[in-house]
């Protein structure tokens, strides 16, 4: 698909919705840069997990901010973009089960958000990217030409997030992936700074029932729409 004109596309929603596999489809068809907010945060709380930064602690958190150098990188082996923390490649390690159960707290804070929104700004100046997360549509990049807002039956979820997991943890239970995914939804939409909420000119895609070619077709109508004839 030939694209001139580049826009900004923001894909905000649930945990496990599928957002990233729709955003990395979109930038792949449209030869767009695909940005993983989420990997953003996820590497920050790597980080303070392993230095063990007392976030409550506001002026700890500040200090721990200005040690932290967050970028993608391409893989021409794996074909996608990969986040490096401080020059190591943490693309793996921060989807870890220990690093989900901390992330949504950490992301709540505001030092935190402003930090990454900061960043993710300015990856879009150029525009001609694709950014997945929870506030991008309303808080980042909130003239975006095209917001979607991802949603998906919480029991088809549950089992997409535990078949992820239990092909790197086989340990893991259905229980603690649903539990997990609960509390996230719940600090995601009620933290005071950028809560997880739909934009007012967002398009809604429900792929509770849908499978990946079909998300994308429907996705890719919506660019064609938003771009100039």
């Amino acid at each position: 698909m030939a694209v001139k004109k580049k826009i900004i596309i923001t894909i905000d929603g649930w945990s496990s919705c599928g957002k990233s596999t729709v955003a990395k489809q979109l930038a792949k068809e449209l030869n767009y840069v695909y940005i993983d907010s989420g990997a953003m945060y996820r590497a920050i709380t790597l980080y303070f997990l392993r230095n063990h930064i007392d976030w409550p602690n506001t002026e700890e958190v500040k200090e721990a901010l200005t040690n932290i150098q967050l970028d993608f990188r391409y893989n021409d082996h794996s074909q996608q973009s990969e986040i490096f923390l401080n020059d190591e490649n943490v693309e793996y390690v921060i989807r870890d089960l220990v690093v989900a159960e901390k992330v949504s707290e950490i992301a709540a804070i505001r030092e935190v958000r402003e930090f990454a929104v900061k960043q993710q700004q300015s990856m879009g100046k150029k525009k001609g990217i694709v950014m997945d997360g929870r506030d991008i549509g309303t808080v980042v990049f909130p003239n975006a030409e095209l917001k979607i807002f991802m949603t998906a039956d919480n029991a088809v979820r549950v089992e997409r997030r535990f078949k992820e997991l239990y092909e790197k943890n086989p340990n893991v239970t259905i229980e603690e992936v649903k539990n997990n995914l609960e509390m996230r939804d719940y600090i995601d939409s009620n933290r005071e700074v950028s809560p997880l909420r739909q934009a007012e000119d967002a398009l809604v895609l429900d792929n509770s029932k849908l499978t990946m070619p079909e998300q994308l077709a429907i996705a890719l109508n919506w660019v064609k729409e938003r771009l100039p004839a």
